[in-house]
């Protein structure tokens, strides 16, 4: 059973930005949390993009 967030932790997801403009198939999303508190912008991380096959910029979306 999954636990109930507790305080400022929100859910994100991270989707690639390279992808999307290059025009290749498949979506490259990521769940991760972050504190709402600390963190008042939107995140971008570098992470493993399994499509393209290297390291690309994700962004939060929504």
């Amino acid at each position: 059973m999954a636990k109930k967030a507790k305080g400022n932790r929100v859910q994100v997801i991270l989707e690639c930005t390279e992808q999307k403009e290059s025009g290749v198939a498949g979506i490259s999303r990521y769940i991760t949390t972050k504190n709402k508190k600390n963190t008042t912008e939107r995140l971008e991380r570098k992470k493993y993009n399994p499509y393209l096959k290297r390291v690309t910029v994700h962004k939060e979306i929504k």
